[in-house]
């Protein structure tokens, strides 16, 4: 007979207690997927604004590279010149405007005030504005990128090129833009990885985009974390891939370099 009969009695009551909770636990989350995800095709709420949300990203990413290369070229042209005409200073008064505001504010409020104030026509798509709002941020931190990838290229290669019979903006374009991009382009990557995080506040204009998907979830079924943690792990995979790739371009320009 052992010694403690009604000790390990109680000891077996404690673990079946527990087990009970662990399946409880997991029926409850089984039964809280269910109605948020299966239960009238609601996970097609996450599925339409992760196309909205890649969409928003990948046309404010070009947006972004083209309007942040142009204001780097702006103002290294304007450094790198003695005689500055009227128009260069212009231009460049315009861009150094343009980084203080977009570099000084929340981009939740550029977005408000790009829905809100300045295109306010109801013909034009909410997407398309946050297009516009998240491009023209990003543009500000792509110049500052951009500007640096051109800094980064040995001075000698605009004299080399100058030497070759090229004028100014044709050896601007053939020979240090392609390496300056080069120089950059794990960086810019990296703002296409940042950007992608930041369009989550677009459903602030009415954009049905990841987050606000999940949140569409939470108002019909009243189940909070769940909506939300699959948001948060759609984001992280996202993220996890697309670090993933960054890592690879890296590691192949620097087999490139070594050439």
């Amino acid at each position: 007979m052992p010694p403690f009969p009604f000790s390990e009695g109680k000891e077996v009551q404690s673990l079946n207690a527990f087990l009970m909770q662990i399946q409880t636990f997991f029926q409850s989350l089984q039964h809280d997927f269910y109605r948020c995800f299966i239960e009238e095709d609601r996970y097609m709420y996450l599925v339409e604004g992760l196309g909205n949300t890649l969409l928003i990203t990948f046309v404010a990413v070009i947006i972004g590279t083209i309007l942040g290369s142009l204001t780097a070229i702006v103002r290294i042209s304007y450094a790198g010149t003695a005689r500055k005409s009227w128009w260069l200073k212009l231009l460049n008064g315009i861009c150094g405007l343009y980084l203080t505001v977009i570099r000084g504010t929340p981009t939740m409020v550029q977005l408000l005030i790009m829905y809100y104030v300045i295109i306010t026509s109801p013909v034009v798509p909410p997407t398309v504005v946050a297009m516009l709002a998240f491009g023209i941020n990003s543009g500000a931190y792509v110049a500052e990128v951009v500007r640096s990838g051109i800094q980064s290229v040995d001075v000698g290669q605009m004299e080399a090129g100058r030497s070759l019979g090229l004028n100014g903006r044709t050896t601007m374009m053939r020979i240090i833009l392609p390496q300056a991009f080069k120089n950059v382009a794990p960086a810019i990557f990296n703002e296409f990885i940042v950007l992608l995080k930041e369009t989550s506040v677009a459903g602030y204009v009415g954009i049905q985009d990841l987050t606000k998907g999940g949140d569409i979830i939470r108002s019909i079924t009243y189940e909070a974390y769940m909506p939300l943690l699959m948001v948060a792990a759609v984001y992280l995979v996202m993220v996890i891939g697309l670090t993933a790739v960054l890592r690879k371009l890296e590691r192949r320009l620097a087999r490139s370099d070594k050439r």
